[in-house]
């Protein structure tokens, strides 16, 4: 397990060398590389090329979290011993020390038996607690975020200074949750490699939120609202900044007063993430966003045919990646660069097994790297997209 230490540091003067002559590309194209076609997922690649997500297990139920280092997939195991149990990394996870945030369950069982936000991206018939770790390549483990006294908690992104974001629960019984969940949570930093925890201030009002990506200049994105069903719907009443531990509201000018959801920041705080549309309680029809301090919010343009998306990660050179579906539940990755949105599958070059299939585009790093995968559920398969020339070429 020592290669991954070593390989990471064979890269770094690569990697450094190669952005110094990094420039804001024109449309790219791309060959891609299969990682796992276990029922995996690519949700983050960071400057190394270093790939985490997660892939289901011969059961073809149980998920693990993943990381690939070049070539290599390692396992990062749960935080509990017991058969069956899931992890996974699901947020781009943005550290260049291989620090690796997710969630995973435990052998604790939630005696609320709220499902938690966990329960939309992790099987859990039977309600064991989810908690948000940090892997560690020097000791190769999972390390259990701690929550703010309540059950569960839930861990996005990780930076270089090993600051982690995410949310967790406290012990108020909250009239504005929606059963099953009935506990509050809110937006959280975890820092002092994760044993301290600390809540950020909401938006006036309201009582529960999230917190989903940050940057390495004391930014962070997320939402508030209402404690809802766990992240989700009311509790994106307002996408939020945390600029130095300030709240500063990133109004959506649609003002619908829910699914505001940034995903991602970057080094320069720009903000891309998905929106509400007012009358679409239930989030069937949100546009893709990105804010930034210069033009503010803006909502960028869907395929043709599709209905709804989500921009789910956004680089140094403000390329954004995301994916949208069509009316008939279809999905789409796609690119957006230069001011025009691109369905990924058509900037494949040609002799890809992929081209064609390639649905969700979740991560982008700063040398235009993409991960993602083909289609959700057991049959999808992770993928790393690399950029092979551009336009002006």
């Amino acid at each position: 397990m020592r290669l991954i230490m070593h390989a990471i540091a064979a890269a770094v003067c690569g990697v450094l060398i190669a952005q110094s002559s990094l420039a804001a590309p024109p449309q790219t194209t791309y060959q891609v590389k299969v990682l796992s076609d276990a029922g995996a997922s690519g949700n983050s690649i960071d400057d190394l090329g270093l790939t985490s997500g997660s892939h289901t297990l011969a059961d073809n139920v149980t998920l693990h979290a993943t990381l690939w280092v070049f070539g290599q997939q390692v396992d990062l195991g749960t935080l509990g011993t017991g058969v069956g149990l899931s992890s996974r990394v699901q947020w781009p996870v943005k550290s260049d020390r291989a620090l690796i945030s997710g969630i995973s369950l435990t052998d604790k069982l939630d005696p609320n038996k709220e499902g938690w936000s966990c329960g939309f991206f992790l099987p859990n018939p039977n309600f064991n607690v989810c908690l948000g770790f940090v892997w560690d390549p020097q000791t190769e483990k999972m390390r259990a975020l701690p929550t703010l006294g309540g059950t569960n908690g839930f861990a996005t992104g990780t930076n270089n200074l090993g600051e982690t974001v995410g949310w967790a629960e406290n012990t108020v019984h909250d009239p504005s949750c929606i059963l099953p969940q009935v506990l509050q949570f809110k937006p959280v930093v975890w820092t002092h490699q994760g044993e301290a925890i600390q809540a950020l201030p909401l938006i006036a009002g309201d009582t529960s939120g999230a917190a989903t990506a940050l940057n390495n200049r004391g930014q962070i994105v997320g939402l508030s609202g209402a404690c809802g069903f766990a992240v989700g719907a009311t509790t994106g009443k307002h996408a939020v900044l945390w600029d130095n531990g300030v709240a500063i509201e990133l109004k959506n000018p649609n003002k619908a007063p829910y699914w505001n959801t940034p995903m991602m920041i970057n080094e320069r705080g720009d903000v891309v993430g998905f929106a509400g549309v007012p009358g679409d309680p239930d989030g069937n029809f949100t546009p893709p966003f990105m804010w930034t301090r210069e033009v503010g919010w803006q909502f960028l343009p869907l395929l043709t045919g599709d209905i709804a998306g989500v921009a789910t990660s956004i680089n140094e050179h403000r390329q954004v990646v995301g994916y949208s579906n069509d009316a008939n539940g279809n999905f789409h990755a796609w690119i957006w660069e230069n001011g025009v949105t691109t369905n990924l599958n058509e900037v494949i070059e040609p002799g890809s097994g992929l081209a064609g299939s390639i649905g969700f585009a979740f991560d982008i790093n700063d040398l235009g790297e993409i991960t993602g995968a083909t289609t959700s559920g057991p049959t999808g398969q992770a993928f790393v997209a690399i950029p092979t020339r551009t336009a002006n070429q």
